[in-house]
């Protein structure tokens, strides 16, 4: 048999194969998970539209169209509370819009639902609170023109509209936004792009609003063109709750856009794991496969996600679907937002309760936004300068020092009512790593390392002999283990120990750390 035979053989058998083997389904991949019917997993949606055909409730254009706003058509959907009633029905209240599909999350019944939190207002979003401002981040003071904030060095926000999909009730920019009468024009934003163009130190552009994503197609493509000719713009980031509200306008027509403008990247808002459904999914993997990375920017809310159960299933869910957690923001000091603030310290307590309990790219940074216009200041050192009881001191990047007012009440998280606190997710090992701190044993053994694999190897693995793997250091001297350590008993003369035999000192004696050693 010649060596043209071999490969004919060979391919015939490699096709057999591929006509008997089941093709590979990645069950991992949310964008892929199916419902109970073997179709594409779709989220709940509300009875009054249960009738609307599939084509039009999957048309984003429709979903727009058809918000609820009032008192009347949400209580068709919702069973609302008093407070909710009076909050709906507030003169001068901001603005509420809420797509079908965004209301059709929240459990009808629950006045606690998180979704339902984030966009049904209360009466409560009346009263005043202290420090309240009305442009909590100072964005007019550095408007060069309008639409254009340039706070930092190289790089501005461009807000290309005042509309939303639906609005979030503690919108730091509620000052404008929703307000048609502000809305901006394409007169404006010929102005903030020439302002880039004679703005050589800027390299980097944030279009925000509004969300830029609600616009017209062609009208949102011509700004991300105009500012991809401007050739000292390097990075073009989007910050869009679009995907979140309305993940139908995720679509092909869309990513094909977006992919003529690299390197794009953007932003997106999830504050709870409800928000992201099998219809996110889909439009998250639309927007990874068109190239964009993809970030979020959450917000510490009361009553929705102050929880670090909660904070950890919303990043791990997120990386599932190949977000990287960016910001976890502390709620902003804008009016209407003071029963969705929490104190610092609850967010210092998840952010201890996230590092090192899962992975590094799953924990966001937690920032301040730093009333006056000081930009984003992350909770740490160097920039955390005092902490009290009714203030915190912090210092940004240029040196510029801010305060943020605590509120002076704060309802804790109710961890009997919370399913997540209830369903605690395990840490395999916990039980073995608190073993180690309390003394209780200097190393974790290694348990059942046997080879079963493809050549049937059932020896004992090498690691499971103690010489391989007792560590240094640790409690055992060298290529030894299960020996009794000596104890050094009060008074008596300190041994020689060699190395790793140095007994662990007593409860309330200071360490070889004290002394600036390495233990």
């Amino acid at each position: 048999m010649d060596a043209h035979e071999i490969k004919a053989a060979v391919a015939h058998q490699d096709a057999t194969r591929a006509l008997t083997e089941a093709p590979f389904v990645n069950l991992a991949d949310p964008a892929r998970a199916l419902g109970p019917d073997g179709k594409l997993a779709v989220s709940r949606r509300a009875p009054i539209w249960e009738d609307v055909p599939d084509a039009q409730w999957n048309d984003w254009r429709w979903q727009l169209s058809h918000r609820v706003n009032d008192l009347d058509e949400i209580e068709k959907i919702l069973e609302l509370t008093d407070e909710e009633r009076a909050g709906l029905s507030a003169p001068g209240k901001f603005r509420v819009d809420i797509t079908p599909y965004f209301i059709s999350l929240i459990d009808p019944k629950d006045p606690s639902d998180p979704i339902r939190r984030q966009v049904i207002p209360l009466g409560r979003e009346q009263q005043a609170f202290t420090a309240m401002m009305e442009d909590s981040l100072a964005e007019d003071r550095h408007s060069p023109v309008p639409g254009l904030v340039h706070r930092y060095p190289d790089r501005v926000l461009m807000l290309v509209t005042t509309q939303c999909a639906s609005y979030c009730r503690y919108c730091t920019r509620s000052r404008i936004v929703g307000d048609p009468t502000q809305n901006f024009n394409r007169r404006e934003h010929e102005a903030q792009l020439e302002y880039l163009r004679r703005t050589p130190q800027v390299r980097d552009v944030l279009i925000s609003g509004g969300d830029g994503l609600t616009l017209a197609p062609k009208l949102f493509e011509s700004i991300l063109r105009g500012l991809r000719e401007i050739p000292h713009i390097e990075i073009i980031r989007i910050g869009s709750r679009v995907p979140v509200f309305l993940p139908q306008r995720i679509d092909d027509e869309l990513c094909e856009v977006l992919e003529k403008y690299h390197p794009l990247w953007i932003n997106l808002h999830f504050n709870h794991p409800n928000e992201i459904t099998p219809e996110v999914s889909r439009a998250v993997d639309k927007l990874a496969k068109a190239g964009l990375p993809i970030g979020n920017q959450s917000v510490l809310l009361a009553g929705v996600n102050d929880c670090v159960h909660i904070q950890r299933a919303l990043v791990h869910k997120l990386v599932a679907n190949r977000i990287r957690p960016y910001y976890l923001y502390q709620c902003d000091l804008v009016e209407g937002s003071g029963h969705f603030r929490t104190p610092v310290g609850k967010g210092l307590e998840i952010m201890e309760g996230l590092r090192g309990h899962t992975s590094g790219y799953a924990v966001p940074t937690y920032v301040i936004d730093a009333p006056g216009g000081g930009g984003k200041i992350p909770v740490m050192p160097n920039y955390l300068i005092s902490y009290s009881d009714h203030k915190v001191v912090l210092r940004n990047y240029e040196g510029y020092i801010t305060t943020y007012e605590e509120p002076p009440s704060y309802q804790a998280h109710d961890k009997t009512s919370c399913a997540y606190c209830q369903h605690e997710r395990p840490e395999p090992g916990k039980t073995c790593v608190l073993g180690l701190l309390e003394g209780e044993r200097m190393w974790i053994e290694p348990q059942d390392f046997r080879e079963t694999h493809a050549r049937g190897n059932i020896e004992a693995h090498r690691l499971q002999d103690p010489s391989k793997w007792v560590p240094f250091g640790v409690g055992a001297i060298e290529g030894s283990s299960g020996g009794t350590l000596r104890v050094l008993e009060a008074g008596a003369e300190p041994p020689e120990y060699g190395p790793g035999e140095e007994p662990r000192p007593r409860e309330g004696e200071p360490t070889g750390s004290a002394h600036g050693e390495l233990l």
